[in-house]
C-alpha cells in the first residue's frame, strides 16, 4: 500500500513531511457515536499511528442513521460501539494501532489512556464529559477538539491550552446547550459537517499547520443555509477552574461513593459501583433467575428485565437501567438486585 497516501502528500500544506508526523500520532477520542465513527474512520483513512476510542455503550438500531461503522447485525447483537468501530476500522487499514475502552470515562481513566496522547478528539453527547476532557487538556497541555451537533447545526472549535479561553468559561454563551439528539433529533449531514471540519483541525494540528487552525468558533445550520464565527480569546475567565491563574480541574476527581446519573437525553439511568465493589456477569445471571426474567450473556454484558425495566450489567459492574429517569428508583432497583 505504498502509494495509499499520494493524495493527500500533494495537498502542499501536508506534504511528505506532515504525513510522517501523522503517522507517529497518537488520538484519543471520547464518543464512539456518530461523530465518534466519523471522525476515527477519517483519521485511520488519513494515517494516524495510533487511535484510542473510549465508549460506554453498545450498538442499537437508532444509530444505523447516522453512526458509519456500524451494521444491523452490530445492532442485533448489542455489540459494544467500541468493539463494532474496531473490527470495521481494522478491516479499512490493517496497520492501525487501535486501543478501546468500553467504559464510562472519568477523571483516573483519562489519565490512563492519554499517556502519549497528541490530540483529544471530542465526540460526546454531554456537557459533564467535555468538562473532563477540558480539565485534562489543560492539565497535560494537549490539545483537543470540541464538537457537537443537534438538529441541522453543529459547532467545532480547536481548544489549544494557553491560547484561548477553555470550554468552561465558554458554557454560558454555547448553543444548544440544552438541546440533545434524543430530544430534538438529528440529520446526518449535519453530523458529517461538524465531524468533517473537526477532522479538518485535527490534520493541521498532526501535520504541524498550526496556524491555519480555526481562531474563532464555529457554529452552522445546515438547514437554515446558516453559519457564524465568534471569538473567545477575550471570554477567559481568571478565576476559572481550569484555565484560572489558580487551577483546580474539579472535573478529574471521582467520588469515592457509588455514583448514579441519568444518561444525557435518554431514558437511562446509570450505576457505577464504588472503587470497593465488584460486580461481574454471573451476578446479573443470579439477579436475573432470582427474578425469573429471561436473559441473554454476550461476551461484554448480561441483559435481563425487571418489571418495566431493561438492565444492562457490563463486566465491569456498571449497571445501565433503560426506562427510567429517576434516580431515586434506579438507586432502590440497584440495592434490590445486588444488596
Amino acid at each position: 500500500m505504498e502509494n495509499r497516501y499520494t493524495r493527500q502528500t500533494l495537498f502542499k500544506p501536508i506534504g511528505k513531511h506532515g504525513q510522517d508526523k501523522l503517522s507517529s500520532s497518537h488520538v484519543v477520542v471520547i464518543g464512539c457515536g456518530a461523530l465518534g465513527s466519523a471522525v476515527s474512520e477519517t483519521l485511520v483513512r488519513g494515517g494516524v499511528r495510533k487511535l484510542t476510542i473510549a465508549d460506554r455503550d453498545y450498538v442499537e438500531p437508532s444509530n444505523l442513521q447516522r453512526q458509519q461503522l456500524f451494521t444491523e447485525k452490530d445492532a442485533r447483537d448489542g455489540i459494544p460501539k467500541v468493539v463494532a468501530a474496531e473490527a470495521r476500522l481494522k478491516m479499512i487499514r490493517e496497520d492501525i494501532e487501535i486501543v478501546t475502552v468500553l467504559d464510562h470515562v472519568d477523571g483516573s481513566i483519562m489519565e490512563q489512556i492519554i499517556d502519549d496522547a497528541d490530540l483529544i478528539m471530542d465526540a460526546t453527547d454531554n456537557f459533564e464529559t467535555r468538562l473532563l476532557i477540558n480539565d485534562i487538556a489543560w492539565k497535560k497541555d494537549i490539545p483537543w477538539i470540541y464538537g457537537a451537533c443537534v438538529g441541522s447545526s453543529g459547532t467545532v472549535f480547536p481548544f489549544i491550552p494557553g491560547e484561548s479561553a477553555c470550554f468552561r468559561c465558554l458554557l454560558p454563551v454555547l448553543p444548544s446547550v440544552n438541546e440533545t439528539c434524543d430530544t430534538s433529533g438529528i440529520i446526518a449531514p449535519a453530523v458529517q459537517i461538524t465531524a468533517a471540519h473537526q477532522s479538518a483541525e485535527a490534520l493541521k494540528w498532526l501535520t504541524g499547520n498550526k496556524d491555519a487552525m480555526r481562531k474563532k468558533l464555529f457554529h452552522f445550520d445546515v438547514w437554515n443555509n446558516t453559519h457564524i464565527e465568534a471569538g473567545i480569546s477575550r471570554m477567559r475567565n481568571e478565576v476559572c477552574e481550569t484555565c484560572g491563574n489558580k487551577p483546580t480541574f474539579p472535573a478529574l476527581h471521582r467520588a469515592e461513593d457509588t455514583g448514579y446519573a441519568v444518561l444525557c437525553g435518554r431514558d437511562t439511568v446509570q450505576i457505577i459501583p464504588n472503587a470497593n465493589r465488584t460486580l461481574t456477569i454471573e451476578d446479573g445471571e443470579t439477579v436475573a433467575k432470582r427474578l425469573g426474567s429471561p436473559y441473554k450473556v454476550t461476551p461484554f454484558f448480561v441483559e435481563f428485565n425487571a418489571d418495566s425495566y431493561r438492565c444492562i450489567l457490563f463486566g465491569n459492574g456498571r449497571l445501565l437501567i433503560h426506562g427510567l429517569k429517576d434516580i431515586k428508583i434506579g438507586r432502590k432497583l440497584y440495592h434490590q438486585f445486588f444488596g
